[in-house]
């Protein structure tokens, strides 16, 4: 383990307020929260490393080891004298900056300094320089909370030694996409007292154990005809490969993942990514022209996967395979291990086969997600799921000055908060390709459009709209945090 010496915390006495945002979008296949692929942009703001000393183990008394975590920091649009602070909440991916997207726009409006901290274990930040399964124990929502909390508590304070300032804080909001999104949710419930409101986007509030509902909104849409056009492919695939699984393996470029349940979520990931980040009719132009003209629907699909998720998109093959995941080295690909984990013990999000009209297949089912939690850390790791909601709340979290966002194709949406409550409104941001993150990011999701631009979105008024709500909210609850000095 890294170990560095222990620090005094830093204890701060007036109110601030900072908004907390995911840095990259980061994609971790099967799960599909964030993106890692070759298709983020790596057009970032800054990407200077900082460094800060964080606590290994909030929750012992006896445990006083340390780690350093990763930061970044952009002042160029902060007004000194009472400009707020956003801190980007990263996720399941490595942190490598700050990227430009609709965040960009609201430091400029709100004069806004804009931070960014890794999640804890990912990237840079890992405590240990091994991922085993017992070196992971550190490794959850809960500790990565506190993570930000003391973070926010040590920004603060070396912010007001840089502006020469005695006392009093600025003011802290709240920001995150998907995973991120939850952690800014659980965030404000679980210290509204660090900050005066959160921007929960695509925030997966719900532990899911088995979530047939992903598959199910995959086919509304993708619509009737692509649809059919994507059963008719899984079905076709499934015979090729009980009768000649080396062939369909190496048609798709695949010919490492030897487990059929690996393989067929492979390929309902490729499908599942052209909805979920505002691409569909790369998908499904090409597979129902196929389909209407009689041609190879396995050919055309695997067309579709080898140019586009593995090409263009930049999906390692590798990322489904088992034998990787067992990989306990820390290295950039250590991240797929990592998301799993979680998933493994705190989330499932199993995204398995619904019983009838199912497009993946269902080889991807209950079964298989435990198998490959029990193959990968080893007996005893279960996900969890009713004591993570538990403490939390779910879709019931008690918080307030929340805003939930949800891009209408999002197949992440029904993990998420989509009703309207007091102190706690939701959008949803409707439009054909209005997916994940899609009121920060704007269309397509991937790749990211400079300024979160919506003009590629078939709705921009949609976007507009919903943003308009947003900065309101903001405004609203940062004049009131403000006025009460809390």
């Amino acid at each position: 383990m890294k170990l560095t010496p222990t620090t005094t915390p830093f204890f701060l006495s007036v109110f601030s307020i900072i908004i907390l945002w995911t840095t990259s979008f980061a994609f971790t296949p099967r799960t599909f929260l964030q993106l890692q692929s070759s298709a983020v942009s790596t057009n970032y703001l800054t990407d200077k490393e900082l460094w800060f000393t964080q606590t290994l183990d909030h929750f012992s008394a006896y445990d006083h080891r340390k780690f350093e975590q990763r930061y970044y920091e952009l002042l160029d649009f902060f007004r000194p004298s009472d400009g707020p602070i956003f801190l980007r909440i990263c996720g399941e991916s490595a942190c490598n900056g700050i990227s430009n997207d609709y965040l960009t726009v609201l430091a400029k409006k709100f004069g806004a300094a804009v931070v960014a901290l890794e999640h804890r274990y990912y990237g840079k930040s890992s405590p240990f320089k091994s991922h085993s399964t017992e070196n992971l124990k550190y490794l959850s929502s809960k500790q990565a909370l506190f993570d930000l909390a003391a973070f926010r508590q040590y920004y603060q304070e070396s912010l007001n030694l840089k502006l020469n300032k005695t006392k009093g804080e600025n003011a802290w909001f709240v920001f995150g996409v998907s995973y991120p999104g939850a952690l800014s949710a659980w965030f404000r419930l679980k210290f509204p007292h660090l900050t005066c409101g959160s921007l929960a986007s695509s925030a997966v509030v719900e532990a899911v154990f088995n979530y047939t509902e992903f598959d199910q909104q995959i086919g509304e849409s993708a619509g009737p005809e692509c649809k059919a056009a994507l059963q008719e492919t899984n079905r076709l695939v499934e015979q090729r490969l009980a009768a000649n699984g080396k062939a369909v393996r190496g048609l798709f470029g695949a010919t490492q993942l030897d487990i059929d349940g690996d393989f067929m979520y492979f390929l309902a990931d490729a499908a599942v990514i052209a909805f979920q980040y505002g691409n569909p009719d790369r998908l499904c132009s090409p597979l129902v022209q196929a389909k209407n003209n009689g041609e190879d629907l396995v050919e055309a699909y695997a067309k579709y996967v080898k140019e586009y998720y593995l090409g263009s998109f930049g999906v390692d093959v590798e990322t489904y395979n088992q034998k990787h995941l067992k990989n306990t080295a820390v290295t950039e690909g250590s991240s797929d291990r990592l998301w799993w984990f979680q998933v493994c013990t705190e989330v499932a999000y199993f995204q398995v086969a619904p019983a009838n009209d199912s497009i993946r297949s269902s080889k991807v089912d209950t079964k298989y997600h435990l198998d490959l939690c029990k193959n990968v850390f080893g007996e005893g790791i279960y996900p969890e799921v009713d004591a993570t909601n538990l403490y939390y709340g779910g879709k019931r979290i008690a918080g307030s000055k929340i805003v939930f966002t949800n891009g209408s194709q999002d197949p992440w949406r029904h993990a998420s908060k989509q009703t309207s409550s007091p102190d706690m409104p939701s959008y949803i941001v409707s439009c054909h390709n209005c997916g994940h993150g899609t009121d920060l990011r704007g269309c397509p999701q991937v790749p990211l459009s400079p300024e979160g631009n919506a003009e590629n979105c078939s709705n921009p008024d949609a976007v507009h709209k919903v943003r308009q709500q947003i900065v309101e909210n903001i405004d609203l609850w940062l004049s009131e945090c403000q006025e009460t000095d809390v």
